[in-house]
Order: structure tokens, then C-alpha cells, then sequence
């Protein structure tokens, strides 16, 4: 990832980072850290009773220098499953979701983590976008290879699909144990032990990262077209927000067609 173009005042960190594959591409996006200001912590709800927009003002701004347009910003209620829904045109809350897709320009979608996967899906020839938040419970369910399907309709091919994983918890931080690892078994027996290493007694270092490169693979996605960083948000508390170490902020990963 190429750190953001804008960058606080006074040397500090950079406010968002940005995907050089879709940047080349002229899709506007950022990953924001936790220096930029305005975004929604998880202690403040995203809900249909609570349709508030997840940007303050400074967000806004700041978001604004990567060509993104909060105004028309989608967002949902992240349930850790793999449905999906069509934003809004106009931008707005987009229901209890953890996939959006669109085809409207200049319209962003936006996914919200602090550890778990955002992973953003772009077919250039037919002008579609999507975005999906994916952690252990949306791996085993199929996020991945749901968003590529919810693509489908709107024109999208897979093997015509850029694909970019932003910052989140890496296999050299994210322990887990027997709950986990039996469903991931059950969803793909043949497959999850490659995404797992031992670790203390009972437990398994878990990478996602790969899990879900190899199911956006078997979804039909070229794997020279997935760009990831591997930058991991625990190990970097300087940067990021991490759930696991006890952080409260969430980080958001935007794209936007042109």
C-alpha cells in the first residue's frame, strides 16, 4: 500500500493509506488509521434505528484529499456473515449486511474493522465495485466467494476482478482455538489445516490472509490480481486500531468508482 497522500501536520503518521493497484487503476480508495480523525469508534452503533453517518466532519475532509465523497457514502450493520446488498445510489445505510456492491459512480462503500478483513473487489470493464468485512465466522461462511457472486449480476466477471486486502490481523498475532478451528473444518476439510500453524497447546496461529486469497482463487479471481499488503494491525499499534489489543476505534476502508 502506498501511505496516504495527505499527511498530518508536524511529520505525523499518515491519516489513510491507499492501494496502488486500484489507485492505478483510477479508483479512488483509502484505508484510514488511527490518525485520522472523525471516524465512528464501536462503542457508537451503526444501525437502522441509529442512521447516523459513521463520518464526522473531519473525516470528511480528510477522506476528501483521496478523491472520496462522503455525502454519497454506503455503509451497514457488519454482522460477520456473507450476504450481501446493493448500496444505495444516493449513499446512506444499506441494511445488516457484511458485502455491498454497486455500479453507481462516485459512490463509495465503506467497511469498518479492527482486525478483521476489508477486502475490495473492482471489475474495470463493467464498472463494478464491491467491498466485504470478513473475519473467521465470514471466512467459514463464505464472504469471499459471496461477494465475487454478488458481483455476477451486475456485470462483473471473476477473472476480470482487482482484488485488494487491507490491513488486519496477521498469523503471527491472531491465536485461536478448538470453537474456531472445528468450523473452519467443517466448511473446508480439505483446506484449512494449509491456513494454520501450531501454537501453545490446543491452539493454532490462524491466517486469514491466505484463507481468503485461496477462496477468492476457487472463486475465479486471477491470483496476480490480488493485492496485499500483509500488513498486520496488531503488530503496528502505532498505525492501527486492533480489537485484540484492546482498541476501541475502527478503521475504514473505502473505494468509490470513477
Amino acid at each position: 500500500m502506498d501511505r496516504g497522500t495527505r499527511l498530518l501536520p508536524h511529520g505525523q503518521p499518515a491519516a489513510y493509506l491507499t492501494f496502488a493497484a486500484l489507485t492505478a487503476l483510477g479508483l479512488p480508495n483509502a484505508t484510514t488509521t488511527r490518525h485520522c480523525p472523525g471516524v465512528l469508534s464501536f462503542d457508537e452503533p451503526i444501525s437502522a434505528e441509529h442512521p447516523v453517518s459513521p463520518f464526522r466532519a473531519d473525516a470528511v475532509r480528510t477522506l476528501g484529499a483521496a478523491g472520496l465523497d462522503l455525502a454519497r457514502v454506503s455503509y451497514a450493520k457488519q454482522v460477520h456473515g456473507a450476504e450481501a446488498a446493493e448500496a444505495p445510489a444516493a449513499g446512506g445505510f444499506a441494511g445488516t449486511v457484511d458485502i455491498l456492491v454497486t455500479v453507481a459512480p462516485r459512490a463509495p462503500l465503506a467497511i469498518f474493522t479492527a482486525d478483521c478483513l476489508a477486502i475490495v473487489l473492482y471489475d474495470p470493464e463493467a464498472h463494478a465495485l464491491g467491498a466485504a468485512h470478513v473475519g473467521w465466522r465470514g471466512t467459514v461462511r463464505g464472504a469471499a466467494q459471496a461477494v465475487v457472486a454478488a458481483l455476477g449480476p451486475l456485470g462483473a466477471r471473476p477473472e476480470r476482478l482487482c482484488a485488494a486486502i487491507a490491513p488486519s490481523i496477521g498469523p503471527c498475532c491472531y491465536e485461536v482455538d478448538e470453537p474456531v478451528t472445528r468450523e473452519l473444518a467443517q466448511a473446508y476439510p480439505d483446506h484449512w489445516e494449509a491456513w494454520a500453524t501450531p501454537g501453545r497447546p490446543g491452539r493454532v496461529m490462524l491466517d486469514l490472509w491466505s484463507a481468503n486469497e485461496a477462496l477468492l482463487r476457487r472463486a475465479g479471481v486471477q491470483p496476480a490480481r490480488i493485492e496485499n499488503p500483509r500488513l498486520c494491525t496488531a503488530c503496528h499499534p502505532e498505525l492501527f486500531y486492533s480489537y485484540r489489543r484492546g482498541n476501541r476505534g475502527r478503521l475504514a476502508t473505502l473505494a468509490a468508482l470513477p
